[in-house]
């Protein structure tokens, strides 16, 4: 279960560049059963601009509508994981924002940080057309149509 999880996106349009962040990811890894499924309340995510946060839930992510992001998948090749050791991972799965379920992969990091913890650090792109979320046209130059996203996690077990 996540002992602390943030999530990070940064558009890069070519007038504005920003961040939204939000350290109320929750989630789990179950390596016995391999199941991944992470979800955020999109709610929680800000940009340091009340006025850009607020257009940004109403206008493109419509979170009344559709509050979380969530991603529920599995690790392609399960690595064998000892103290203090990151290993690479691919996780491949199903990611749902705004309504609509896209199959992803994920490429990750996992590192056993002790006998009862592990953090998860991955990247990966959204390309807000993929998932129904439109950009008017005055907001072009502003608002990039690919979204990074970093999520970094510290996982404990239960």
């Amino acid at each position: 279960m996540t002992e602390q999880g943030n999530v990070v996106f940064i558009s890069k349009a070519s007038l504005s560049e920003f961040e939204g962040k939000s350290d109320l990811l929750q989630g789990l890894i179950d390596l016995d059963k391999n199941l991944l499924d992470f979800y955020l309340d999109l709610n929680t995510l800000k940009t340091g601009i009340g006025l850009r946060d607020r257009h940004m839930r109403e206008n493109y992510l419509e979170t009344k509508k559709y509050p979380f992001a969530e991603f529920t998948g599995k690790i392609q090749e399960i690595p064998s994981l000892e103290l203090g050791q990151e290993r690479q991972v691919l996780a491949k799965g199903k990611f749902k924002i705004h309504g609509v379920e896209r199959e992803i992969e994920v490429p990750g990091k996992l590192k056993m940080i002790s006998s009862q913890e592990l953090s998860l650090t991955a990247d990966f792109k959204v390309l807000l057309s993929d998932y129904k979320i439109s950009i008017p046209k005055v907001m072009f130059y502003e608002l990039a149509e690919e979204q990074i996203v970093k999520i970094d996690a510290v996982l404990k077990k239960k």
